[in-house]
């Protein structure tokens, strides 16, 4: 179902959209140390002014419509085009402006999706600041532009707002760390991969660099000591020069520096002992990505289509971000549309088991669900936001009562899935803030709230 305004009952968060914290001017392609699940990203120079969801909907502001667009409405691929509310548009229309590469979905029929709708919007539970809401509230809350629940193997709620609709990709940012992540733990499996060997058995170039004396499971569940910043409000921090190297953000004249992600990842130094604390910081996934490739001797692109996105009965090809020399972005670059997402995160949820068949090995999804050290994610930048969380395989773990752990990244894109309750959320948004921390206290609210529902 489509639905591309807003509730009434959203309004007034007009009156509460000027927020203390805006990552608004940051770049929508990286992240700051955990923000993909929690933290709060560095606050940018200037914080302007935000306008509420349905003011800030890109078909009502008129981004790119026209042949051509006039000069004030156009999107480009310079600086500023994914600030928002120039986000709300660019995130649906990403390979639109950089070079992509497809992830095949085959030749086969898509696999079904059985629906039974419910009366998911009408959800009650309460905010941080006590007041009574909807979950239809929520969504506009979160500036989100697609949402689907399934509960019990069946899509129960789906909703899209503004660029985005059934058939569209989405920028996925960080939850692609969950995807990589599952498909090292899946070589893993197979003994392609060895999580307990050294980085540069597979990465010899990475000697001598952060990675050089790294194992691979250190890299998996982000325990890395590692010299790379992601304060952006810091124009020398190294997430500047890894967002160049990729192509994600543009260059400047006479740009010198490395032009690749694989030349970047040969200039990161050590700092700090690895396997002490939990670090959130995306160049790890980057390196899992290489190493992926050397043990597989398959693109990302490939690997996926033919180990989930094939098996799984995928609707839509998808697509990854790459550099200039076509490798794809590991830590945030994948599209897919929502119910391609959902699909994934329900084949998580069955143990690796969808579409008839087992696609993910279960031992997979049971070392996920297991989750990471807990004590090194105690100590870490991430715990005060996310207190007895852990991360493993690229994944974040509650260790709730629920048993609920989800695939994370900026702007509010989420795979959350709560086996107690049979559930599994997928949302696609374009949050004004990257940081998670600005709508995880409503988001976690209102989906416990519909798990506790759909229990009763």
């Amino acid at each position: 179902m489509s639905l591309k305004t807003y509730p009434e009952s959203s309004r007034p968060w007009r009156r509460l959209a000027c927020m203390a914290l805006c990552a608004a001017s940051l770049p929508a392609w990286s992240q700051s140390a955990g923000s993909a699940a929690g933290s709060v990203a560095a606050p940018a120079a200037a914080a302007p002014t935000l306008v509420a969801a349905l003011d800030s909907d890109p078909n009502r502001m008129g981004w790119m419509q026209g042949f051509p667009p006039p000069p004030d409405k156009l999107i480009t691929h310079t600086p500023g085009a994914d600030r928002f509310p120039r986000n709300r548009w660019l995130f649906s229309h990403i390979r639109e402006l950089v070079p992509t590469a497809s992830v095949w979905r085959g030749a086969g029929p898509a696999s079904a999706l059985p629906r039974a709708e419910r009366d998911v919007g009408s959800v009650q539970f309460t905010d941080a600041d006590g007041t009574r809401r909807t979950f239809d509230e929520m969504l506009a809350l979160t500036y989100t532009d697609g949402i689907l629940v399934m509960h019990k193997g069946k899509v129960i709620y789906e909703r899209y707002f503004g660029a985005l609709d059934g058939h569209t990709p989405h920028i996925a940012m960080s939850v692609t760390k969950s995807f990589v992540g599952t498909l090292a733990a899946m070589l893993a499996a197979d003994g392609k991969l060895d999580p307990a060997a050294s980085v540069t058995r597979y990465l010899p170039e990475l000697a001598g660099t952060a990675y050089g004396d790294a194992t691979v499971r250190q890299v998996m569940d982000m325990t890395i000591g590692v010299r790379y910043s992601e304060d952006y409000a810091n124009p020398k921090a190294e997430v500047w020069d890894y967002a160049r190297a990729g192509g994600m953000l543009a260059r400047p004249a006479g740009y010198s520096g490395p032009g690749t992600f694989y030349d970047f990842l040969k200039t990161l130094q050590k700092e700090g002992d690895h396997n002490a604390v939990f670090a959130y910081k995306t160049v790890n996934a980057e390196v899992l990505a290489w190493i992926v490739r050397r043990a597989s001797g398959q693109s990302l692109a490939k690997l996926l289509s033919e180990r989930i996105w094939q098996p799984m009965g995928a609707e839509q090809d998808a697509y990854f971000t790459v550099d200039s020399i076509g490798t794809e972005s590991g830590g945030g670059g994948l599209n897919t549309t929502l119910r391609d997402l959902a699909r994934f995160g329900e084949t998580i949820r069955g143990n690796g088991r969808f579409n008839g068949k087992q696609i993910i090995p279960a031992s997979v999804v049971a070392d996920i669900r297991s989750g990471g050290d807990r004590d090194q994610f105690a100590r870490s930048a991430s715990a005060p936001v996310l207190p007895g969380w852990s991360y493993r395989d690229m994944w974040w773990v509650s260790h709730d009562s629920h048993g609920m752990f989800q695939a994370a990244g900026i702007h509010g894109q989420r795979i959350y899935i709560d086996p107690k309750a049979e559930l599994t959320i997928v949302r696609y948004a374009s949050h004004p803030v990257a940081g998670n921390a600005a709508n995880n206290p409503i988001t976690f609210r209102a989906f416990r709230a519909l798990a506790e529902t759909l229990m009763r």
